[in-house]
């Protein structure tokens, strides 16, 4: 079935979270430190924030719910204010001839600072960020099927994360791309696997 729309996740797959993290992360981190209301190793603890939606780390290195609240009040006023550098490949993307759109999951004023930092809004038909009290990618994707008229097999979700973007897109029955840079997963947690865009036009090219 041929593919119509492809929909990007942006954290670690538009452009790499650590090239920013600490500079974006550091007032967190400094909040982090200084509460002492967690499990683990700092470090630990910062690599998980760079990968992970906050909440979710928070859960998982025993935050405090005061830490926890705190963390959330805070990264709700974040924004970023440099430029940002796309992953090299990403031009190739524009290459494929299907509707692209961007998905993620985040702080509204973060995710949008760091889009336009990037200048990359013009190059997607739709941007969503997803607050995830709110709603879910799973839903956001449901959205964009729906608006849209497109089957599930005639799209691609495009992703790092298994647990996220991915787990999502396969409960709709969408086929899946792990953007895997780091080969940190295993290939067999989606449909393809790559570690490069132009990866990404040959398999639209022969769904």
């Amino acid at each position: 079935m041929p593919i119509k729309a492809i929909i990007y996740d942006l954290d670690n797959t538009v452009y790499p979270v650590s090239s920013i993290g600490d500079k974006l992360f550091g007032p967190l981190f400094d909040l982090i430190v200084a509460s002492g209301q967690h499990n683990d190793a700092i470090e630990d603890i910062k690599k998980a924030i760079m990968r992970t939606p906050f909440r979710l780390v928070a859960q998982r290195h025993g935050f405090s719910d005061e830490l926890t609240a705190s963390g959330i009040a805070l990264q709700e006023e974040l924004e970023y204010d440099n430029a940002i550098d796309t992953f090299e490949d990403y031009s190739e993307i524009k290459n494929i001839p299907a509707d692209r759109y961007l998905v993620t999951t985040g702080f509204a004023k973060m995710q949008h600072s760091k889009i336009k930092q990037m200048g990359i809004a013009e190059d997607f038909k739709e941007i969503h960020v997803v607050d995830p009290t709110k709603t879910s990618k799973k839903e956001a994707f449901a959205g964009i099927l729906a608006r849209h008229n497109y089957l599930p097999g005639e799209v691609l979700v495009v992703g790092d994360d298994p647990e996220s973007e991915i787990a999502a897109a396969k409960a709709l029955g969408i086929p899946t791309v792990l953007y895997d840079k780091t080969n940190m997963h295993s290939p067999k947690e989606a449909d393809h696997a790559i570690s490069h865009f132009k990866d990404l036009k040959t398999i639209f090219e022969n769904r």
